[in-house]
C-alpha cells in the first residue's frame, strides 16, 4: 500500500512543492510525521518544507520535529522564518547529516536508518530504513494452566527455553509466537548509477531508486548525473532485493508505461 508506517512511526522523505497535496491525497496524517530525512537542497527536494513547516504552526502543533538534512538547510529555513516574522510554537531540531555508505545516522528502539553516497552534482544522501527484530510473543492459550513465573516472562519474550523446577525443558515455541519478519525500506535519488551502494542495498524488502532517464538517454543521464531505468533495474538486481520502485522520472515522458516494461526486462518485480 502507498502509506506504510514503522510501528506507528511516520516518517517523511523528501519535501517537494506539492507535499502537503499529496499527503492530503492519500489521507497521510500529516500531524503523525515526527522525522524528516532530505538527500540534499535542490528545490524539487525541498520547496515543500517551508509551506509543511507553516502549517503546523498555524494548526498549534507542540510536539517536535526532527529534520535530517545536509548542511545548509537549517540556514535556509531560518532566513524564510527571520524575514517572514514567523515564531514556531514547537521545537523544530535539525540534525547535519553527510552523505557516507553505512553511516547510522538515526536509531531508536525500532529502527534504524543508514545513509548512502549518491552521486550527483551537490552532496546527496540516500537513506535505509531497517526495523529491529522484535522479541517473541506470549502466547497465553499456548500456556494454558501451566505455572510460569512472572520473572520467566522476559526471558521467554528473548527465545529462552522454560526449564522447571524439576529441571524439564520445555522448547520456547510451546509458549510463544514469532514475531513478523523485520522489514526494510531503501531511498536512493538522486544519483548517477552507483556499484558502490549494492552491498549496503543487499536484501531489502523494498527499494526505490531513480529512474530519471529511459536508456535511449543514457548519455544524458551521465551528464545530469541521474539514472536510466535499466540501471535502476540493474542496481535492484545485484542487491537480491524484494521489489523495485521506479521515480523521479523526467518530464519529457507523460507515457510512465515504457519506463516500467523496460525495467522489467532486467528485473521483473519493478
Amino acid at each position: 500500500s502507498i502509506n506504510q508506517n514503522i510501528r506507528q512511526q511516520h516518517i517523511l522523505i523528501d519535501c517537494g512543492e506539492a507535499t502537503q497535496i499529496q499527503l492530503q491525497k492519500y489521507k497521510v496524517k500529516s500531524s503523525k510525521i515526527d522525522k524528516i530525512f532530505i538527500s540534499h537542497l535542490h528545490g524539487d527536494h525541498i520547496y515543500g518544507l517551508p509551506g509543511l513547516i507553516s502549517s503546523y504552526n498555524l494548526n498549534h502543533r507542540t510536539l517536535p520535529l526532527d529534520v535530517y538534512a545536509p548542511e545548509g538547510l537549517e540556514e535556509i529555513i531560518q532566513t524564510i522564518l527571520k524575514h517572514s516574522g514567523s515564531s514556531l510554537h514547537f521545537p523544530l531540531r535539525f540534525h547535519c547529516i553527510e552523505p557516507q555508505n553505512g553511516q547510522l545516522i538515526f536509531e531508536n528502539e525500532e529502527i534504524e536508518v543508514m545513509s548512502l553516497e549518491m552521486i550527483h552534482r551537490i552532496p546527496c544522501s540516500g537513506f535505509i530504513f531497517k526495523e529491529k527484530k522484535e522479541k517473541r510473543k506470549i502466547n497465553k492459550e499456548k500456556i494454558g494452566d501451566l505455572d510460569i513465573p512472572l520473572e520467566w516472562f522476559d526471558r521467554l519474550k528473548n527465545g529462552e527455553d522454560f526449564v522447571t523446577e524439576e529441571g524439564k525443558v520445555i522448547p520456547n515455541e510451546h509458549f510463544t509466537d514469532a514475531p513478523p519478519r523485520p522489514r526494510s525500506y531503501a531511498f536512493c535519488t538522486d544519483t548517477a548509477y552507483n556499484e558502490a551502494i549494492i552491498p549496503y542495498l543487499n536484501g531489502v524488502d523494498l527499494l526505490y531508486h531513480e529512474s530519471t532517464f529511459k536508456e535511449e538517454n543514457i548519455q544524458r543521464a551521465k551528464e545530469t548525473f541521474h539514472s536510466t531505468t535499466l540501471q535502476a533495474a540493474e542496481t535492484a538486481k545485484q542487491a537480491n532485493v524484494g521489489e523495485l520502485i521506479l521515480g523521479h522520472f523526467s518530464s519529457r515522458y507523460e507515457d510512465l508505461e515504457p519506463l516500467k516494461k523496460e525495467a522489467q526486462t532486467i528485473f521483473k518485480n519493478s
